[in-house]
């Protein structure tokens, strides 16, 4: 089911009895609410059908002949409009409902032959849409909060980063100075709303260990109030995409070490990536593929205070381009009696 449209006289706060400087009032002030420009991610589509839907607003209720219609019909009052238009080059020949033998329109409450039937032809029409209350308008209303993503690496999550945010800040319009008008027009520079925007540079500090998803809220940095009111505030959404080498659970990490074969079995001393310098480690003898081990504190900062911890998982990787020499040793080394390795496998597979 399709949606009504809003009341006009509600999308701009205010009665049906405002005077025309209340209305030109609130749809600047509402316009800088609501200004495309001055909102990102998923918020600017919702701020751009507000927009659409406040100059709408403004368009038909700062001119005294629609705003007249409007009033009278409601929601519908373009159709309403060819609809009488329509009946008057007819002479009124065709059409029931509102309007008596005489051409004349009976208006509801009227008590004239048409008005009982006015009701069904007016909800037959327009559905019954138009014709609900207004709202008030507020003063000293506080600025909308902005929020916008922030891409951070996992060394910048372990050590914290100061980021420089881009904004765009409501300005009045240097061309009409704030009036929204220029020799009687609508300007066309702020298109009305008294205000434009401008791009303003801020650093913010994010924390050491935030997670991804987290929402960082930086207070005072939003749109700024109305009336007195104060600033909204700007969140920041930390995005941490996946890293190609360190996979993140938590504050712990953990990364795939490669081992030589002979490294595995008669230990060895190697060298381990971290988030910060690369650290020396030693391989226990005789160590198995997808062995463990475990480096505490080289995480990433974790809520409780201190840091997770980093772990390796041997991963035991074969040389290509053997010398010769090396061919000789693995030969040697497949004369040697060793227990098979897939024995206990094929044990399994027989017993299911």
């Amino acid at each position: 089911m399709a949606t009504p449209p809003r009341d006009f006289y509600q999308v701009l706060g205010l009665p049906r009895t405002a005077s025309p400087d209340d209305i030109k009032k609130a749809y600047r002030r509402l316009a800088r609410q609501y200004h495309p420009d001055l909102h990102a991610g998923a918020k600017k589509a919702e701020m751009e059908k507000k927009f659409k839907e406040l100059n709408e607003a403004q368009e038909v209720l700062t001119d005294p002949e629609k705003r007249k219609k409007y009033d009278q019909y409601g929601a519908d009052w373009e159709q309403a409009q060819a609809f009488e238009k329509a009946r008057q080059q007819t002479g009124g020949q065709g059409f029931g409902g509102p309007w008596g033998s005489d051409g004349s329109y009976n208006r509801p409450g009227s008590g004239g032959a048409g008005s009982e039937q006015f009701s069904d032809f007016f909800e037959n029409l327009f559905g019954n849409r138009g014709r609900g209350g207004a709202g008030r308008s507020g003063a000293g209303m506080p600025g909308e909060d902005l929020e916008t993503d922030v891409q951070l690496g996992l060394r910048e999550v372990l050590t914290g980063v100061t980021r420089r945010v881009n904004l765009r800040e409501p300005r009045t319009c240097l061309t009409c100075q704030g009036s929204g008008t220029v020799r009687s027009r609508s300007c066309i520079t702020c298109q009305g709303a008294g205000m434009t925007t401008e791009s303003k540079t801020i650093e913010v500090r994010i924390p050491a260990g935030v997670q991804d998803g987290t929402r960082v809220r930086v207070a005072g940095k939003g749109q700024p109030g109305t009336h007195g009111g104060k600033r909204g505030d700007l969140y920041l959404h930390v995005v941490i995409p996946s890293d190609p080498i360190f996979r993140r659970q938590g504050s712990d990490l953990h990364v795939s070490l490669p081992v030589y074969p002979w490294e595995a079995m008669l230990g060895a001393e190697v060298t381990a990536p971290t988030l910060a310098e690369p650290v020396k480690v030693k391989i226990p003898p005789g160590s198995k593929a997808d062995g463990k081990l475990r480096l505490k504190g080289k995480g990433l900062p974790s809520a409780t205070g201190g840091h997770g911890d980093l772990f390796l998982t041997l991963q035991i990787v074969i040389p290509s381009g053997l010398s010769e020499d090396e061919r000789m040793l693995y030969e040697r080394l497949s004369t040697q009696r060793h227990p098979d390795p897939r024995m206990e496998l094929l044990h399994s597979a027989q017993r299911r």
